[in-house]
């Protein structure tokens, strides 16, 4: 599949989460628009709430297919994804400026986490195809997942606006999570011609190779590829008791949680995954990106042969170095 064109003299199309990152917007504005005049470019700059992004995003996600331009997406990995799948969608290249907690998505393809280098790769950079996954219709870059997870990421908010945004604060809240988690999924999973019943308390994919390294939790290379350039991976946690519990929030801390007791991953390129839902219940609650929602079962969890064109600079992809606690 060719690349998407790009043309230098069109006006790139920024979209940008007004809720996302530490930074205010005036603050994200005068970053972008100072990078793009020292650099005698243009852009559009489209700010908007966290309920009008999907919108936006596809609106300029069309226009910069139109125009011969790219969509770039501002914001942490939540807001990377929904504009992703309006990227992906239309055909168009997209670029990133990180404002997240983590940043796995931009550290993976070597993108700067500081904005103004951002800016500066972005206009540097050419569209290049990278691998995504979809749960069911959605789109993720980083991870999407089935069970505690998605508790997780709630509290994980919950914690974040009582105080604040850290790496830390993100940890504290995962162990809060971790530590009441008692609900057992029952799930049915089909991985090409391997059938299986399971009971856990969380199904995780990775396509992100730098998260599951952070963790510990790499799966051994059983398919073709490697997680986030061939292949997922999944993570499954069974039910455990409290002290194994802590111990195994321990290993995560550590980046050794493919060690602990209780942990199985392994990798795929497509899943089928029916759980056992209470009787009349259709959806279950999943959770993509940072994001969480409810979607129908069966949940079909797959590598897109379509890919991604981000924009990245010559010799960037992998450059990235990693933070030290991830949840």
């Amino acid at each position: 599949m060719p690349a998407p064109r790009l043309d230098p003299e069109s006006a790139l199309l920024f979209v940008i989460n007004a809720s996302a990152g530490a930074l205010d917007v005036d603050a994200k504005r005068a970053v972008i628009e100072s990078t793009l005049a020292a650099r005698g470019r243009r852009g559009e700059l489209r700010i908007c709430a966290p309920d009008e992004l999907a919108c936006v995003a596809a609106e300029a996600a069309g226009a910069a297919l139109a125009r011969g331009t790219a969509v770039i997406a501002v914001g942490g990995d939540g807001s990377l994804g929904t504009v992703a799948q309006a990227a992906h969608a239309a055909g168009c290249p997209m670029g990133v400026i990180p404002y997240g907690t983590f940043n796995y998505f931009a550290r993976t393809h070597g993108i700067p986490t500081e904005p103004a280098a951002a800016v500066r790769h972005v206009l540097d950079a050419r569209p290049r195809p990278v691998q995504v996954g979809a749960i069911n219709d959605r789109v993720f870059l980083v991870n999407a997942s089935l069970g505690v997870y998605p508790e997780l990421l709630q509290d994980r908010e919950a914690y974040k606006a009582r105080f604040g945004r850290s790496r830390w604060v993100a940890f504290v809240a995962g162990c809060a999570t971790l530590l009441r988690a008692q609900r057992r999924l029952r799930l049915h999973i089909e991985t090409g011609a391997t059938v299986r019943d399971v009971q856990t308390l969380t199904l995780f994919v990775g396509n992100n190779r730098l998260q599951l390294q952070q963790l510990g939790a790499e799966p051994e290379d059983t398919v073709v590829g490697t997680p986030g350039d061939g292949s997922l991976a999944a993570l499954m946690l069974r039910p455990i008791g409290t002290l194994s519990m802590l111990g195994l929030m321990l290993h995560g801390a550590m980046g050794r949680l493919g060690e602990a007791a209780g942990v199985e991953s392994f990798e795929f390129t497509h899943m089928v995954v029916k759980p056992r839902l209470v009787r009349g219940r259709r959806e279950i609650v999943v959770a993509f990106d940072g994001e969480v929602a409810r979607m129908r079962a069966p949940i079909e969890i797959r590598v897109l042969d379509k890919p991604l064109y981000l924009l990245q600079a010559p010799g960037a992809a992998g450059t990235a170095s990693t933070p030290h606690t991830a949840t």
